[in-house]
């Protein structure tokens, strides 16, 4: 497999920096599979659960946000390694925005839910 085109530019960067970048973005994958599998474990109890829709759409929704984040993260670290090669400062990222949104909302949902079946509702 041939380099991308973009790993040609610049110069090589001092490879801790490179190897932190690697560990950041293997680190935000890890993210990805936790909340993906957050999502397959809500999947799997959602006949169980009730409201059937909602625990459904809670768990297709992680599993977008499990997605978008894992694209997300790659485009992170390719940029940020593009930056270190061409010595640009670091660039600005959504994903720590997304993913505290989209825990919010999970959290949110889930907690309305547990109210109402703790109150027997």
């Amino acid at each position: 497999m041939s380099k991308p085109h973009w790993s040609e530019q610049g110069q090589e960067p001092d490879y801790r920096f490179t190897l932190a970048n690697e560990r950041t973005f293997l680190a935000w994958i890890r993210t990805t599979l936790a909340i993906l599998a957050l999502g397959v474990l809500l999947h799997q109890f959602s006949t169980k659960l009730t409201p059937q829709l909602v625990i459904t759409a809670l768990a297709i929704g992680l599993c977008s946000l499990s997605c978008a984040l894992c694209v997300l993260a790659y485009l992170r670290w390719r940029n940020i390694e593009l930056a270190m090669r061409l010595n640009r400062p670091l660039p600005v990222s959504v994903l720590h925005v997304l993913l505290t949104l989209g825990t919010v909302a999970v959290g949110a949902v889930l907690t309305v839910l547990l109210l109402r079946y703790a109150l027997g509702g």
